[in-house]
C-alpha cells in the first residue's frame, strides 16, 4: 500500500502526456492509448493458453530475456569468483588494477565489430557483449566487499580450525555480499541496456530487432511500444531483484537496525 500511494503521480503523467500529444497531433508523438494498443496487438493478444503472448511475443522477448539472462549470470558467476579472490589478496589486486581500469573505461558497444568478427552474428556474440559491459561493476564491488571484511572476522575463523576455502564461504562472502548485491544490482540494468545495443547488429530476432524493424518501417507506435515494453521489464526486473535481496540480506538490515 505504501508503494501504490507513493505512485499516484503515474497516472497523472499519462493523463497529462495523453491530451498533450493529442493538442499536439504530431505522428511522431503517439498518445499513451495508441502505445497501449499497438503493445497489445503486437504481444499481448495472444490465446489464455500462453498467458496471452502472441507469436511475435514468443519469438522475440523470450530469446532477449534469456540472452541478458544468461549475459547477466555469467558476468556475476566470474566478477564475484574472481573479485573476491582478488579481494583477499593486495597484491595480486594492484597488478590487474590497471588493467580493469582500462577495460572498463572501453564502452561496450565500441567492441560490437570486434565481437562481431570473433564470434559472427549469434548467441555468442551477444553474450559477450552483455557480460564484458556488466562484468565490471560486478567485479570491482566484490573486490571491495571482500577487502572490507574485518580480520577479527578471519583471524577467529583460523582459531576455530576452518580452512582458507571454508573461511572464503562462511565469512568472506556473506560479509562481503551487501557490496555483491549493490554491484548485481547495477549490472543487470546494464544487461538490458547491452542485450538491447547487441540485436541492433546481424539479429534477426529478439526486441532490440523489432525495434530497428519498426524504425526502418515508420511504424512510430511500434518504436515508441518497443521502448515503453523495455522500460517495463527493467521496473520489473529490478523489483524482481530488490525483493530477493531483501530476503537474502535480511540479516544485514536486522544487524544495522541493533547497532
Amino acid at each position: 500500500m505504501k508503494v501504490l500511494s507513493r505512485l499516484w503521480f503515474v497516472p497523472a503523467v499519462i493523463v497529462v502526456w495523453e491530451i498533450v500529444t493529442r493538442m499536439i497531433g504530431d505522428t511522431d508523438f503517439p498518445p499513451p492509448s495508441a502505445i497501449v494498443l499497438r503493445m497489445q496487438e503486437m504481444w499481448f493478444s495472444g490465446p489464455a493458453s500462453r498467458l496471452f503472448l502472441t507469436d511475435d511475443a514468443i519469438a522475440n522477448i523470450v530469446p532477449s530475456l534469456q540472452r541478458m539472462f544468461g549475459g547477466w549470470l555469467l558476468a556475476a558467476v566470474i566478477g564475484i569468483t574472481v573479485g573476491v579472490v582478488l579481494g583477499r589478496s593486495r597484491v595480486a589486486a594492484d597488478y590487474f588494477d590497471p588493467l580493469f581500469e582500462f577495460g572498463r573505461a572501453i564502452p561496450p558497444p565500441l567492441l560490437l565489430p570486434l565481437f562481431l568478427v570473433l564470434f559472427h552474428a549469434g548467441l555468442q556474440m551477444h553474450l559477450a557483449t552483455i557480460v564484458f559491459g556488466v562484468i565490471w561493476p560486478v567485479l570491482l564491488n566484490s573486490i571491495d566487499g571482500a577487502r572490507a571484511v574485518d580480520r577479527t572476522y578471519t583471524e577467529t575463523g583460523v582459531v576455530f580450525g576452518l580452512s582458507r576455502a571454508q573461511r572464503l564461504r562462511v565469512i568472506v562472502i556473506p560479509a562481503a555480499s551487501p557490496k555483491i548485491f549493490a554491484g548485481l544490482r547495477l549490472s543487470l540494468s546494464l544487461a538490458l541496456i547491452l542485450m538491447v545495443i547487441s540485436e541492433l547488429f546481424g539479429s534477426t530476432d529478439g526486441i532490440g530487432y523489432q525495434l530497428l524493424q519498426a524504425q526502418r518501417g515508420f511504424d512510430t507506435p511500434a518504436v515508441w511500444a518497443t521502448i515503453a515494453l523495455l522500460g517495463l521489464l527493467g521496473y520489473l526486473a529490478n523489483a524482481l531483484f530488490v525483493l530477493m535481496e531483501h530476503r537474502v540480506l535480511i540479516w544485514h538490515r536486522q544487524a544495522g537496525r541493533t547497532m
